[in-house]
């Protein structure tokens, strides 16, 4: 058999091919990591970006339960904000992330007034989700969506055994408006607090959840539908967002209601 020979023009040539076909194998590599993976690893990092987030929340939950039941005068946290900012929304913003008032179930007596909270808020710019410490709970809800989850109680509670219903009641205020992204020290501090006791007789109690009204507003209806619900074994009465209260109007009942101000001193 004749040996073929080969000139130097057509090595380059073969050489040439060989280095095109591994160059637009790496090129083709390269975009298939680009279109692919460098979006899930951007969704990795807003998970946990949200992730830390809701531990942060829980931390400053803590915080508010040392001022307001402990009588801590004064805490702070150092918290790592990313991927959005660490909004303060006070008693008397316009509008209102809440209200909650406390009567008779017959609108006789009014025990709480339009109680509105505020609330300490982180929204995510890429996840599309706000996670607010209110009224002593830790909400989470998606902002395209109506849902919202409750992840951490308020301190409430029902003794049966006594027959009392305490409520805590915990506003946000600041003298300035304040909101944090990046690294910064949360500094809060307890304002004023007031206690009242009522002996209410052969009455049903109920609550009133208001919501933010405006149809783009902070709705974390369900979450504390939920806990009112669930965790509390409030019925509701069939009007608007009323719940009553467990307890038994058969016997002597006592209803305990702490209002605590939590000023907010910087960020």
């Amino acid at each position: 058999m004749a040996m073929r020979t080969f000139s130097l023009s057509e090595r380059g040539v073969s050489e040439s091919i060989g280095f095109i076909l591994i160059f637009s194998m790496v090129i083709a590599g390269i975009g298939l990591v680009t279109l692919y993976g460098y979006p899930m690893l951007l969704q990795q990092q807003t998970s946990a970006n949200e992730r830390i987030m809701e531990k942060n929340m829980i931390v400053l939950q803590n915080d508010v339960k040392s001022l307001a039941y402990k009588t801590v005068p004064y805490k702070e946290s150092s918290l790592k904000v990313e991927d959005g900012a660490l909004t303060v929304y006070n008693t008397q913003s316009t509008p209102w992330v809440s209200q909650i008032d406390v009567q008779d179930c017959s609108g006789g007596n009014v025990y709480v007034d339009g109680f509105q909270s505020g609330d300490l808020r982180y929204s995510s710019t890429s996840a599309g989700t706000d996670i607010s410490l209110q009224n002593g709970a830790v909400v989470k809800r998606q902002i395209a969506q109506s849902g919202s989850v409750m992840l951490a109680e308020p301190r409430w509670f029902y003794d049966d055994l006594t027959n009392t219903m305490v409520i805590n009641l915990i506003g946000f205020n600041s003298t300035d408006s304040l909101s944090l992204a990046g690294i910064g020290t949360v500094q809060m501090a307890l304002g004023e607090s007031n206690y009242t006791y009522v002996s209410p007789v052969n009455v049903h109690l109920c609550v009133v959840y208001t919501p933010d009204p405006t149809p783009e507003g902070q709705n974390y209806q369900v979450a504390w539908d939920n806990y009112f619900r669930n965790s509390m074994k409030m019925t509701p009465t069939g009007n608007l967002n009323e719940y009553q209260l467990p307890t038994d109007i058969s016997r002597p009942a006592t209803l305990v209601i702490k209002k605590y101000d939590v000023m907010i001193e910087s960020l």
